[in-house]
């Protein structure tokens, strides 16, 4: 047995994708749906969020790319780190958080779609941390390093 709560968490989600059944929410001087209308099929998604999924996980992408692209130049073209091993290891720190990223961004956007087609709860806060976290984790490594080869 589902909660009321859920339920109208539903209702809303249903709401903000397909717009307000039977033209509710149709203030002064905005027209209600017709009744001639067809109605959204089931599951169906307002574009607009869609797409607005799709960007986020290219933002992700981009992210990803870069930061896979900073560790293989940090790997072929920093003159400047005298140890190869510390080299290496950032490295690889880099790339493998640019693979993460791109995993996270997927895992996100196809978590989100799912939620927007059938209703729940949206992804929390808990990648965005991660990713957060390990940027710093990265910079302090980084600078770790400056300061170790001067």
């Amino acid at each position: 047995m589902r909660s009321r709560r859920y339920e109208r968490a539903r209702a809303l989600t249903t709401e903000r994708t397909n717009g307000p059944a039977d033209g509710a929410g149709a203030g002064p001087g905005k027209r209600a749906a017709s009744p001639a209308a067809p109605a959204a099929p089931p599951g169906a998604v307002d574009a607009r969020f869609t797409l607005a999924a799709e960007r986020t996980l290219l933002a992700w992408v981009r992210t990803a790319l870069g930061f896979m692209a900073a560790g293989m130049a940090i790997v072929y073209l920093a003159p400047d780190i005298d140890n190869p091993v510390l080299e290496l290891v950032l490295g690889l720190v880099l790339v493998a958080l640019g693979c993460s990223l791109a995993v996270i961004g997927a895992w996100r956007w196809r978590r989100t779609m799912r939620v927007l087609q059938r209703g729940g709860q949206m992804p929390g806060p808990a990648q965005i941390l991660f990713v957060v976290t390990a940027i710093v984790v990265v910079a302090i490594l980084i600078a770790v390093v400056v300061v170790v080869q001067t």
